[in-house]
Parts: structure tokens; sequence; C-alpha cells
């Protein structure tokens, strides 16, 4: 198989599964006190610094760093954790952007139920409209919440330059990033971003699933402006209950470690297998969807009148997989808001692919799936509108 769906999930690492077997000899629970259980926190201490160390924060403080069972799970407990920390607040405007993730979307449609103003900022063409976000700056912004890179289509969005201008306009304001898309694949840092609260996820840098992490910033901390959105037995410094998943973490760091000694190379590769595939459809009946400021590994394509559903099967049938937008929403029936968010009507988003990149990955496979594009092309049923 020629494997270009490398936002939707990654193949794991040699590394990671190295430092994932030699977890499983490390049994103990991180929170026993025997020797067995001091094994296992130390290597929990090990991997909690390899991971702030891939997001510039070597030296972390006892709750900057927690392990989650995925993104989701870290968005959730950044957004809830946050919002349901303080009972008395006169902030209330939460400032986001029309094309986040549904872990983003979903948890804020909880908190408007509970009285908080949404605000989506509009991204057409992948670009933010910072006016729109300086319109909204002003003391009753509680918080910002924002990703890196769009998922599907590559996007990468100003946060440093809102989480700045949300701070200037009320310092209090708590600014979190979903990075899950952008970790160790376009340059940031915790302090690049200026974020009090960072997502990021394994299985996007060819760590295994079922394992995230959010960085919590020391000022929340110190302020307890952020609290566990559920009970249980106090791990991960009280923030996210229940015995720590220490294989998938072992493999997490050590796929953090891997990612961010190759960053450069990545960044390279990538973009010069992009750069190949769009020069490839220039001037063809496929269009390519770029925002002005893209990450490297992430190209999205509109087909002409050919429903994406039914390339994405033909192409499977040449060995080769793409996706029809984001993985966690593949199976809706309403086209890609993040699409529709960029500026392409619902019939051209129905007929959108997105093609994503790794390491792994050679000109031969660009190659490859531009002749069984132009195949396909020629051979499937075009949708009468």
């Amino acid at each position: 198989m020629i494997y270009l769906d490398n936002s939707a999930t990654t193949p794991l690492c040699r590394e990671a599964k190295d430092a994932m077997l030699q977890a499983m000899e490390c049994f103990g629970n991180p929170s026993s006190l025997h020797a067995g259980g001091s094994r296992a926190a130390a290597l929990l201490r090990e991997c909690r610094a390899a991971v702030g160390e891939a997001l510039g924060e070597r030296y972390l403080k006892d709750g900057q760093l927690i392990f989650t069972g995925s993104g989701t799970e870290a968005t959730a407990i950044a957004l809830l954790g946050t919002a349901r920390a303080k009972e008395r607040r006169t902030a209330t405007t939460i400032l986001t952007t029309d094309a986040e993730h549904p872990s983003v979307l979903r948890n804020l449609e909880i908190l408007q139920k509970e009285g908080f103003h949404i605000v989506k900022i509009p991204t057409r063409g992948g670009t933010l409209d910072m006016d729109a976000v300086r319109a909204h700056c002003n003391k009753d912004l509680f918080m910002v919440s924002m990703m890196l890179v769009n998922n599907e289509t590559g996007a990468i969005f100003p946060v440093a330059e809102v989480f700045a201008a949300a701070r200037a306009a009320n310092p209090a304001c708590i600014c979190h990033c979903d990075a899950v898309q952008g970790f160790l694949k376009v340059p940031m840092t915790v302090k690049s971003l200026g974020a009090d609260l960072v997502t990021v996820s394994a299985h996007k840098i060819h760590g295994p699933k079922g394992v995230g992490a959010l960085y919590v910033s020391p000022r929340l901390l110190t302020a307890r402006a952020i609290i566990p959105v559920y009970g249980g037995g106090g791990q991960e410094f009280a923030l996210r209950s229940g015995t720590e998943n220490m294989i998938g973490i072992a493999g997490f760091a050590a796929a953090c470690a891997t990612a961010n000694a190759s960053k450069a190379k990545f960044a390279a590769h990538t973009a010069a297998l992009s750069a190949r595939l769009i020069k490839a459809l220039e001037g063809g009946e496929i269009r390519t969807n770029l925002p002005q400021k893209r990450a490297p590994h992430i190209v999205n394509i509109t087909l002409p009148d050919i429903k994406s559903e039914t390339m994405l099967h033909f192409l499977d049938s040449k060995g080769i997989a793409v996706s029809a937008g984001s993985a966690c929403s593949s199976h809706a029936a309403a086209p890609s808001h993040a699409l529709l968010a960029f500026g392409l009507s619902a019939a051209e988003a129905a007929s959108s692919l997105r093609v994503s990149f790794s390491m792994e990955n050679t000109e031969s496979d660009v190659d490859t799936l531009v002749a069984a594009l132009s195949e396909g092309v020629v051979k499937l049923v075009r949708i009468h509108h």
C-alpha cells in the first residue's frame, strides 16, 4: 500500500515500538510505593521530560505536562477545565475559528449552553481574518482556542499574533492551541506560541494511538485556573485521573525524540513531495486548494465533479490510501465545515481529497498517485449538478 493519509494517523516508528516493548517489562503502577512502582514512576518522569523537550520546555514543574488518552481528551480538559474552574467571572467570550477540529467545536458547544459566548473567526482561503480578531479583543475575552495547522487544508494560522492581541486586550485571557497537526511538523514551541495550554497527540508523529498530552502553563497552575473534568484517583497531578498508559506514553516519548531530531529533514522532504504533486496537477482538471501559508505535509485537492468517496475507493483498489477530509468526521453526511470555511461550495467540498505525506513517502509514491488520479478522472462517473 502507498500510504498518503498521514494526517489521519501515522505508522509506528521503530523507536516507538522498541520503547513500548521495553515498557511492557516495567509493569508496575507509577502510583505504587514499592520498587516496581518506583521504576514505573521514574520511566514516567523520563517520558514527561522527553515530550516537554519536544515542546521546547526542558524543565517542567509539577502539573505542566499531563498525559491523556488522546488529543481530544487533552482539549476537553483544556477547554472545560478552565471554563469551569472559577464560579465568578466577568469575561465570557471565547474566540475560535470556523475551521477548528470537532474536539474544539463540540466542547465549545457545551460551554455555549453553560453561558459562554462563542465567536468563530472566518478563515476563507486558509487566511485568518485578523481584523475580525482585533474587533473582538476586549476585556470580555475569556479564552482563545485556535489550531496551529488545519488538519484538512494544511493552513497555518497566526496563533502567536492572535494570542498577543488577546492578552494586550485582557491580560487574564487564557490561550489554548490545538497543535496536534502542527507538532514537530512546523516550527513551534510553547514560548513561541505564547500559549497557556497546548494539545498534542502521539499517533500523528509515528507514536501509538490512545495517548496525548496537555501542556499547562505555570500561570494557570498558580492561579488554580484549571480543574479536572471528572473525578478519580488523582493521577497526573489530579487533572486526569486513571492509571497512566505507560506503554503508550513510552512510545509517545520515543516518537517525540525521533521526530524532534529530524524536524528539518521532515519539512524539506514533505515540502518537496507536495511541490511535486502540485506541479504535476497544474493545468489539469484537478484543482489544488492551497492556503498562502501552509504546512509542508498536506495538500488538499478538488476533483472535477467526481465524489471524493468514489475516487477514494478507486485509489484504494490501486493500493493507494488518501482521505476525504478529517478521519474524525469521515462518516459524516454533511460536507466538511473546514472546506466550506475555506471557500469551497458544498459540491466542491464533497469532491475533495486530502493527501498527506511522511518521511516514508517517495517521489515514486507521488507519481503513482498522479497516474491513478488521471486514470480515475477519465474512468469515473461525473456528478451532474
